[in-house]
């Protein structure tokens, strides 16, 4: 009789429990976002701990502005230099950065640097190359001290046939050779995050990213990520004398065994940490050991100019703080951690890797 009762008993709660239903509520995945409730010690860092060189930055009014207000800004983050990639303007204006470097000089000459830009859209006229040739060199004369390449190369950029031009196309080999030769770098960016070009569903990890901005979206184009990555490989390849700074982690953030692998492939390759440090964030512990091992060859980059959004990076590289949110929740829905570097490593990819690449850098300002 005894087993009998709780048999029974076992039946009616499993009972119970069988007829209990969930409650008939829906929430969208954008809206739930809610706080932790873990109590761990946090240390919000709005000032490096030792000034910096910010390789990636973009500014497009340096021929004309006040650049006192930008200073005060840099100061309150403890930006000693920025590197404005954006040298010729967001259109490519022919006296852009002629007039930038002017207005740079007689504000603040050594708190600022240009890299200057190469307009592809004439590649099919027979003196493209050597025009361009002579141009980079007239304008690392004039004080551009490297060549950024914008990602439109090897996505937008067209011929006059409508043909896609390859990052390696042979018409650009000499681009290359001469930034070798005139000891700039190459800072490069090519293609986005490879789930751009996969499909928008529910295994896309930047799904919400592309559904808030779906001009973001590649998973319809004719061209694949893997092939433009494999052209940039290319060049990195074909021209060891040119360093190159491969950027935003060359898009392989979440996978460091495969970048690491691209980094002892190619010694003449660097990179930097614009718009990834989630990536690095989320893995502390790999992440602190891919910048050990290559603590010489990685850069201090931002890309987009926030001031705020800078706190994110220096409390990733600086502390250990733990489950902590990234400033874009459409960007890494997920938590970060610190990777607590030691300040020799932190002096280097603050400002050391920079300056070493960087041709007559004002060394005066920073830390030996």
């Amino acid at each position: 009789m005894k087993h009998l009762m709780a048999i029974l008993l076992i039946l009616s709660t499993f009972q119970a429990w069988a007829q209990e239903k969930p409650l008939d509520m829906k929430m969208d995945f954008e809206s739930y976002d809610p706080p932790s409730s873990l109590k761990v010690e946090e240390h919000r860092i709005t000032r490096a701990k030792f000034p910096f060189i910010d390789i990636h930055n973009h500014q497009g009014n340096m021929n004309t502005a006040d650049l006192s207000g930008l200073v005060k800004e840099m100061d309150k983050l403890n930006m000693g230099i920025m590197i404005n990639l954006s040298g010729r303007g967001f259109r490519s204006s022919g006296d852009h950065l002629e007039k930038s470097i002017d207005n740079i000089q007689k504000q603040y000459p050594t708190r600022f640097v240009l890299f200057t830009n190469v307009d592809f859209g004439a590649i099919d006229e027979p003196d493209w190359t050597t025009r361009t040739v002579k141009q980079l060199e007239a304008d690392v004369k004039r004080g551009a001290k490297g060549l950024k390449i914008y990602k439109s190369l090897g996505m937008f950029n067209k011929d006059s046939k409508g043909r896609r031009i390859q990052i390696d196309d042979p018409r650009i080999d000499p681009v290359w050779a001469k930034c070798g030769e005139l000891g700039i770098p190459v800072l490069i960016h090519a293609a986005d995050p490879k789930q751009f070009w996969q499909p928008i569903d529910k295994e896309n990890e930047r799904w919400l990213e592309l559904k808030l901005h779906p001009g973001r979206r590649h998973d319809t184009d004719t061209v694949k990520w893997e092939t433009i990555i494999a052209e940039q490989h290319n060049i990195f390849k074909k021209h060891p004398k040119t360093i190159f700074i491969n950027a935003h982690l060359g898009w392989f953030g979440s996978d460091l065994k495969k970048l690491s692998q691209l980094m002892d492939q190619y010694p003449n390759m660097v990179t930097e940490i614009g718009a990834v440090i989630a990536e690095l964030g989320r893995q502390p512990r790999a992440a602190k050991a891919f910048l050990t091992k290559y603590q010489d060859r990685v850069l201090f980059g931002k890309d987009s100019w926030v001031p705020d959004e800078y706190e994110t990076y220096f409390r990733v590289l600086e502390t250990e703080d733990e489950y902590f949110p990234y400033h874009k929740r459409y960007h890494a829905f997920w938590r970060m951690y610190g990777i607590g570097l030691p300040d020799d490593l932190l002096k280097k990819i603050y400002y050391k890797n920079a300056l070493r690449i960087l041709p007559n850098m004002d060394k005066s300002q920073f830390p030996k």
